[in-house]
């Protein structure tokens, strides 16, 4: 268990420092008034840039040895 939970958060790891966040605006908490009127808010603006993955496949022949089983007879 302690293996998949250790699997887990490198992968989660991987996953976070494979893209950069820069931060445009901080964005701007709503104001409200108890009258029910406020202000709507702003959300920040942010610009993210993903890692560039190519993927690809290679076609590869593996020499796998002859293995030759003897059981044993019955008695």
């Amino acid at each position: 268990m302690k293996k998949i939970a250790i699997a887990a958060v490198m992968a989660a790891g991987l996953t976070l420092a494979g893209c950069e966040a820069n931060v445009k605006d901080e964005g701007e908490m709503p104001s409200v008034d108890v009258d029910v009127s406020g202000d709507a808010g702003e959300m920040p603006e942010v610009d993210v840039e993903t890692a560039d993955v190519e993927v690809g496949s290679e076609e590869v022949t593996v020499d796998v040895p002859d293995v030759d089983v003897t059981m044993p007879s019955e008695k």
